[in-house]
């Protein structure tokens, strides 16, 4: 299966059962992601125990792309330490504009799936804005843009 491929059936299947979805009640760490351009919005809510992220969830109205990287995103970080996370979503974000090749050293396992992310530039807000958003969340920001 080639990687266009795969990057295909992985934003349809977690755009159509998107891990993580809802917010927590429970939430230590909140914020909200917008992206005026394409219409994506998202809400993130986080729950730390000490450094490590212990829960995480979304929702939203956003594009198939936008979901299936918060929803991978969730998966991705729940479990590790707020530094890791926060590792992530600079790999993550020098991934989809092209700084990053995944061929040498990063943390992204699965993720790397969003890589051709680059090659569309129209699309790179859609798959960074829950980043933004998780990085807002662990600053104490209320609120991510995509500009």
């Amino acid at each position: 299966m080639d990687s266009r491929q795969l990057y295909q059936e992985m934003i349809l299947e977690h755009n159509k059962k998107p891990r993580n979805w809802g917010m927590l009640g429970d939430a230590t760490h909140k914020a909200e992601g917008l992206n005026p351009l394409c219409g994506d919005h998202i809400h993130l809510s986080l729950k730390l125990n000490g450094d490590q992220v212990e829960a995480v969830g979304f929702e939203g109205e956003a594009c198939a792309i936008c979901k299936a990287s918060a929803s991978m995103m969730t998966v991705a970080v729940k479990g590790k330490s707020k530094a890791d996370a926060e590792q992530m979503v600079q790999e993550f974000r020098d991934m989809t504009t092209g700084k990053l090749d995944t061929a040498g050293p990063h943390h992204l396992g699965r993720l790397t799936v969003f890589s051709g992310v680059s090659e569309l530039p129209t699309r790179v807000k859609c798959a960074i804005l829950p980043w933004h958003t998780l990085h807002a969340a662990f600053a104490g920001s209320d609120t991510a843009s995509t500009e």
